[in-house]
């Protein structure tokens, strides 16, 4: 059988906002850290994408044998691929050339595909233009058939919103926030028609260095240090200046050329455009707190949002423990 959904089709999109949806007429779900993946199976053939149409099928041979092994013959999900309970970057070192390491990682590290949507049912049929309600009414359906495997899971979800606070509130590692749909809308491939509340986490940072533009030698990013337990100043991650640059310029102004980081120190080779970093050393006096959507092992994954100065606070006080979290379930 054809499916009807096509493999060119474009995932839907969620925008960012600052609070969840209250109200009727909304499912909140789960959301994790993971790749957006969709998963295509017409009879023995089976497709993994990435939200950019790239194929992740070789790297994640146990979910192709789990699409496989369903009893649904053809299928279009909609979903996330994640490594429960484990840090980003082992998801990331999946993404491996070698065949030999695809099988190694795939035996010590396997990963499962949280799916929250179905675009296709088991005729091949689209379920594009069916309201979210009906189209997550058929998905868990279409897990009652579930065999007796942990690859391919159903995403949590509720309508109250009471609960989906209470699943931030206890959130650790691997929770990315919650993902709002409406229930009565149909799928919009490349619209950006779901809403998505991220966590957040705060943290108070020495400012030990600057990089400054290639082209107008303006502050482009500040260098965030903590200190450990022996009094050194490690850098932890970047914080972007926005539109804020003649202010920082005028207070960084006194601190340039001062003794920077003493510990872990910013710099080396872009890994993206491959060309050396020269960080501006400042003497760390100024604090900033900064709100950061994933840490991981003592450094901000992501560029880092400027939320306001510390003046109050004494940048010794800045300390690394602030980076410390505990593990959430996954599904």
């Amino acid at each position: 059988m054809a499916l009807e959904v096509p493999l060119s089709l474009m995932p839907m999109e969620a925008k960012p906002v600052n609070e969840l949806p209250s109200g009727a007429g909304w499912l909140l779900e789960q959301k994790y850290d993971g790749f957006r993946c969709m998963v295509f199976r017409d009879g023995e053939a089976i497709n993994l994408q990435s939200r950019r149409q790239r194929p992740l099928g070789r790297y994640f041979p146990e979910i192709v044998q789990a699409a496989l092994e369903w009893p649904v013959k053809c299928f279009v999900l909609d979903g996330e691929l994640i490594v429960p309970d484990q840090p980003f970057d082992v998801l990331q070192l999946r993404l491996h050339p070698a065949a030999s390491r695809v099988a190694k990682m795939s035996h010590e590290h396997p990963a499962r595909f949280v799916a929250f949507d179905l675009l296709a049912d088991a005729d091949g049929r689209s379920l594009l233009g069916r309201p979210f309600n009906q189209r997550r009414r058929a998905l868990e359906l279409f897990f009652d058939c579930r065999p007796h495997q942990a690859r391919l899971v159903l995403s949590r979800a509720t309508t109250s919103l009471g609960t989906a606070k209470g699943w931030l509130e206890r959130a650790g590692r691997g929770l990315d926030g919650i993902v709002a749909k409406r229930l009565d809308l149909p799928y919009q491939p490349g619209q950006r028609a779901m809403l998505k509340f991220k966590l957040w986490q705060t943290v108070d940072c020495v400012v030990g260095g600057i990089y400054r533009g290639r082209g107008n030698g303006q502050v482009e990013y500040l260098l965030m240090g903590l200190y450990d337990d022996a009094g050194l100043l490690h850098y932890v991650g970047r914080c972007g200046v926005g539109d804020r640059t003649a202010e920082v310029e005028r207070l960084i102004r006194p601190l340039v050329g001062g003794s920077g980081f003493s510990g872990e120190a910013p710099g080396g080779r872009s890994r993206w455009s491959d060309r050396e970093r020269i960080a501006v050393p400042l003497e760390p006096r100024l604090v900033a707190e900064v709100s950061a959507d994933h840490i991981e092992h003592g450094h901000f994954r992501h560029g880092s949002k400027l939320v306001r100065w510390r003046k109050d606070k004494d940048p010794r006080a800045c300390t690394i423990d602030q980076l410390a979290g505990g593990m959430a379930a996954v599904p």
